[in-house]
């Protein structure tokens, strides 16, 4: 068997209010013809010292990706949820291991504050067959 790859580092940001659910990362697996691979394994490396993460199961919509036009596909939704009372900076390490064998370390930086909309993060530019 060969030796595991390094995982890569992916560094992210996310904002959103205080004590409310908001995304903060999307995880799935689409192949070159525009399909859903095996969806990728996800762990929790370093929890949030402020807040919980929790993981929903739902369909992903996407136009004009990669050579994709249109495609919808299962996928994880990560959401943050601050306590009650913080504001201000918080993280997590989140662990993507992707059928194929490669793994990428996901380091999300999120900042809480007030009632506000939260923010999407930007969908990182992947290899084919991987995740948006």
């Amino acid at each position: 068997m060969p030796p595991a790859a390094t995982p890569t580092v992916v560094e992210r940001t996310a904002k959103g209010p205080t004590a409310r659910n908001f995304q903060v990362g999307v995880y799935l697996n689409v192949q070159p013809d525009c399909t859903s691979g095996t969806l990728p394994a996800l762990r929790m490396v370093t929890p949030p010292a402020n807040g919980t993460v929790s993981i929903k199961r739902g369909k992903v919509s996407a136009t004009n990706y990669k050579q994709c036009l249109a495609l919808e596909v299962p996928g994880f939704i990560a959401f943050y949820q601050s306590k009650a009372d913080f504001v201000g900076s918080d993280e997590v390490t989140i662990e993507v291991k992707y059928p194929a064998g490669r793994t990428e370390v996901q380091r999300i930086r999120i900042d809480v504050g007030g009632s506000g909309g939260g923010v999407v993060p930007a969908l990182p530019k992947t290899p084919q067959g991987q995740k948006i």
